[in-house]
């Protein structure tokens, strides 16, 4: 117990620790068998049996780069090239200058280009680029690079 000013406060009944700890004896408040009477739950627990666990939940990955964040490549349509200039090549650090993809997620898992919309400019493509989207860079005169 503790005193401030005229109010007292009760400290917390501590569980499993004995008859001292004012929750009476055998159980300690922890209740008869299972895991919570036992000893500390493990992080991976969660409740009930009807939900899957977390682990069970996520897809199997093997190997070396298990634990690091898989992902697929930004996707950038020609419809938003358009906010390049004219002539310019069309790389990692002109679209991030832009603004079109963000610098941290688009250097960690890349970029590509697909051909939805219609193009109105030339440019100088320097990244990955689907068939489609080459054919019309090529027809409005644009080159890969």
């Amino acid at each position: 117990m503790t005193k401030i000013g005229r109010v007292v406060l009760k400290s917390k009944k501590r569980v499993g620790r004995g008859y001292g700890s004012g929750k009476g004896g055998h159980t300690s408040g922890r209740g008869q068998k299972g895991q919570k009477a036992r000893s500390k739950i493990g992080i991976i627990f969660e409740g009930v049996k009807i939900k899957k666990s977390l682990l069970i939940r996520l897809p199997l990955k093997r190997g070396k780069g298990k634990f690091k964040p898989s992902g697929k490549p930004i996707i950038v349509n020609l419809k938003h090239l358009d906010l390049l200039p004219s002539d310019s090549v069309v790389n990692l650090e002109n679209l991030i200058k832009y603004k079109i993809v963000d610098a941290k997620d688009a250097k960690r898992v890349g970029v590509k280009i697909l051909g939805e919309g219609e193009l109105k400019k030339k440019f100088k493509i320097a990244l990955p680029i689907s068939k489609s989207a080459l054919e019309k860079v090529k027809k409005i005169g644009g080159s890969l690079t």
